[in-house]
C-alpha cells in the first residue's frame, strides 16, 4: 500500500502532543438572545478599556496568557484585539509607543499588520514588507507559537512556496506541537495550494486529530475539512464514511465542554453546519442547544454580510416542529458575478 502521508508535504505529517492550554470561563448572556462573536470574562475587560483609550487591561491580560504558556487562549485574544484596533487604533498606538519592545505589543503589531493589508489585491507584495514585524515578535519570546501561526498566514498570504512553508511549521510544532490556530493556519495553506485537494487535507486533519489528545481543539480539525469539502463544490468526491467520522469527532469534542461556553462556540457553530449538510438533524439540534447564544462569525459569513442573522435563520428553521430540512439558500455559499466564492476577505479565510 502506497503511504499517501509520503507523498505529502513535510508540514503536514504527524507531530506529537506535549502540554494543552488552559481554558478560559464564560457566563452566557441571559435568555434566548444570541450575540455574536462574545468575549469571554477575561476578553471583556480588555475590550472595554480599550474601548476608552486605555491598553493596560489588554498588556496584562497577553501578558498572562504568555507567562502561564496559553498559547490557545493568547492566539485567540491576539486576533480579536487585533481586529478591534484596526478600527480603533489609538490606545494600541499608545501602547507600541511606551514599550515599543513589549513581547506582547509586538505580536498584537505583527497580527494587525498582516489583517490592515490582507483584503488588498496587492496583498502578496504589501505581506512582504509586513515580514519584519513578524520576525521582531517570534524573537521576542521564543517559546511563543503565535508569531509563528501568524506567520504561517503571511505565507499563505504571500504565495510562498512549500519548502519554506514547511520549515515555518517545523518552528511552530516544536514550541506547541497541537497548537490549534497553528494546524488551522497549515490547512488553509494546504487548501490554498492545492485547489480541490480535499483528500490531503482530510490526511492531515485526520492524522493530527489521531495524535491529539482527546479535549483538544484539534480534534475539531477534520470537521473543518469537511466544512471546506462541503462549501467548496470542486475536486474528487469524499467518502461519506469520511465526512461521518470528521463530524463524529467534533461531536464527541463538544461534548466535552460545558452547554453555553464561548471558549468551543466556534467549533460548535461549524460543526452545526456539517451535521446539517450530512442530515443529522437530531444531532445538529443538539449541538444547538450546547451553542446556546454563542454564535460566531465563522462559518456564517461565508453565506451572508450579516452572520448573526443568518445563525438566527438557520436555527428557526431547524428548531420548527422538528424540521428535517432548511431552505437550500441558508446552506450554499454565494457567488460573486466573476465567480468563485463571495465572502469577506479577512486572514482566518479558508
Amino acid at each position: 500500500m502506497v503511504d499517501t502521508m509520503a507523498l505529502l508535504p513535510s508540514f503536514i505529517r504527524p507531530t506529537r502532543m506535549t502540554k494543552r492550554a488552559a481554558r478560559p470561563s464564560g457566563r452566557p448572556p441571559a435568555g434566548d438572545e444570541a450575540v455574536l462573536d462574545a468575549p469571554d470574562d477575561r476578553l471583556s475587560p480588555a475590550l472595554v478599556a480599550a474601548g476608552r483609550g486605555e491598553y493596560a487591561a489588554a498588556a496584562e491580560l497577553l501578558a498572562a496568557t504568555r507567562a502561564g504558556a496559553e498559547w490557545e487562549n493568547r492566539d485567540r485574544y491576539v486576533s480579536r484585539l487585533a481586529a478591534f484596533a484596526r478600527s480603533r487604533p489609538e490606545w494600541f498606538e499608545e501602547w507600541r509607543t511606551a514599550a515599543p519592545r513589549d513581547p506582547d505589543a509586538l505580536v498584537l503589531g505583527a497580527q494587525l499588520a498582516v489583517d490592515r493589508v490582507w483584503p488588498s489585491p496587492a496583498r502578496a507584495e504589501l505581506l512582504r514588507e509586513v515580514s519584519p514585524l513578524i520576525t521582531a515578535a517570534a524573537r521576542a519570546d521564543d517559546r511563543d507559537p503565535v508569531p509563528w501561526r501568524i506567520a504561517l498566514d503571511h505565507a499563505r498570504g504571500s504565495r510562498a512556496g512549500h519548502k519554506y512553508f514547511g520549515e515555518l511549521w517545523e518552528a511552530a510544532v516544536r514550541r506547541a506541537p497541537h497548537h490549534y490556530g497553528c494546524h488551522v493556519a497549515a490547512l488553509r495553506y494546504l487548501a490554498a495550494l492545492w485547489h480541490g485537494a480535499h483528500h490531503e487535507c482530510f490526511d492531515f486533519a485526520d492524522r493530527a486529530a489521531q495524535d491529539a489528545p482527546a479535549d483538544s481543539l484539534v480534534q475539531a480539525l477534520p470537521a473543518r475539512a469537511a466544512f471546506g469539502y462541503l462549501t467548496d463544490g470542486c475536486g474528487p468526491e469524499v467518502p461519506r464514511g469520511r465526512l461521518e467520522a470528521a463530524a463524529d469527532r467534533a461531536v464527541a469534542l463538544s461534548g466535552r465542554f460545558p452547554a453555553a461556553d464561548p471558549w468551543p462556540a466556534e467549533v460548535r457553530n461549524k460543526l452545526l453546519y456539517v451535521l446539517m449538510r450530512l442530515d443529522r438533524w437530531d444531532d445538529a439540534r443538539g449541538q444547538l442547544s450546547l451553542i446556546g447564544p454563542y454564535a460566531t462569525s465563522f462559518p456564517w459569513d461565508r453565506f451572508s454580510d450579516d452572520p448573526l442573522g443568518h445563525f438566527l435563520r438557520l436555527r428557526e428553521h431547524l428548531l420548527a416542529d422538528g424540521s428535517r430540512t432548511v431552505p437550500a439558500g441558508l446552506m450554499t455559499v454565494p457567488s460573486d458575478p466573476a465567480g468563485g466564492h463571495r465572502g469577506h476577505v479577512r486572514a482566518d479565510d479558508h
